[in-house]
């Protein structure tokens, strides 16, 4: 039934541990492989380094809601926004 989740290669969901600078603070994230692979890709269609591109989202995020509770989480739901996108188009 799962056999093509069940598949994935553990190092797809693996976490990474990256730094990064938002507003001038480093930042430490602790994502999936697969998860920083996704904003890699959306990054360089904004044609952004990927520190850049999180620190713009970040920005914009705040200025529409006032705060991120969960940076990593938001993130995440990023990707999957992203490729939910991909796949309507």
């Amino acid at each position: 039934m799962c056999e093509l989740y069940a598949s994935t290669t553990p190092e797809r969901y693996s976490v990474k541990k990256r730094s990064i600078r938002i507003q001038g603070v480093v930042t430490s994230l602790a994502l999936e492989n697969e998860i920083w692979h996704t904003l890699e890709r959306i990054a360089a269609q904004e044609q952004l380094p990927l520190a850049e591109f999180i620190s713009t989202l970040y920005q914009e995020v705040i200025e529409r809601h006032g705060s991120i509770t969960n940076l990593a989480s938001m993130l995440r739901v990023t990707c999957l926004t992203y490729l939910d996108q991909c796949k309507q188009s």
